[in-house]
């Protein structure tokens, strides 16, 4: 069975992540998904076990310290992080799976799986479409979107440590996931991962 690649989606809040994964999702109906774990309370409209699997900060940090967790960071003064068993489950039925997770921990991944992970960074067109992304949600207080702007540049700085990023520009979020699922398609036919068809020629 061939094997399923981990594809982790990330970058700026604002830059669109949630909507060009439900695209991606759609456009390659066997892409598996990795439901984030986080200690932040639910924004109006989020459902348990489908943006995120909201928990407290104690059961958060005991899944940490059973090594139960494959990734995580604290970003806001909450902590976000993937669990192995989301992740397992999917790669398990040879399937690829997407994560969309914040910057430390795509690092993180990387690191624990170089193999077998494709990192992209999603960006906005430019600071000031970011901002205007992150007011118009009417969500969050000016100090709490002045700090995600300011982590933003932070996050973007990172880019360099990607395989690839991909700028999601404004109403063209099909685009960027066609662009996307390019990707996917090009690192499945790279050389490393068509070595086992090859060598069928050479008897």
């Amino acid at each position: 069975m061939k094997k399923g690649l981990i594809f982790v989606i990330s970058g700026p809040a604002g830059s669109g992540k949630g909507t060009v994964v439900k695209l991606l999702r759609e456009m390659i109906p066997t892409l598996g998904y990795s439901v984030s774990a986080t200690t932040r309370a639910p924004r109006p409209g989020e459902t348990d076990g489908v943006n995120y699997h909201f928990m407290s900060r104690e059961d958060f940090l005991k899944l940490l310290e059973n090594g139960m967790v494959l990734e995580y960071t604290e970003y806001c003064g909450n902590f976000y992080g993937t669990l192995k068993s989301e992740a397992e489950k999917v790669l398990a039925e040879g399937r690829d799976i997407i994560l969309e997770i914040e910057v430390d921990g795509a690092l993180q991944v990387k690191s624990l799986l170089p193999d077998d992970t494709v990192t992209v960074m999603l960006i906005a067109p430019d600071r000031d479409e970011l901002e205007r992304r992150l007011r118009g949600r009417g969500t969050e207080a000016d100090e709490v979107i002045v700090k995600r702007l300011d982590r933003a540049i932070e996050e973007v700085a990172l880019a360099e440590k990607y395989d690839y990023v991909v700028t999601n520009e404004t109403d063209r979020s099909e685009e960027c996931a066609n662009n996307i699922r390019s990707i996917i398609a090009a690192e499945h036919l790279r050389y490393r991962r068509m070595k086992d068809t090859v060598d069928i020629y050479r008897g």
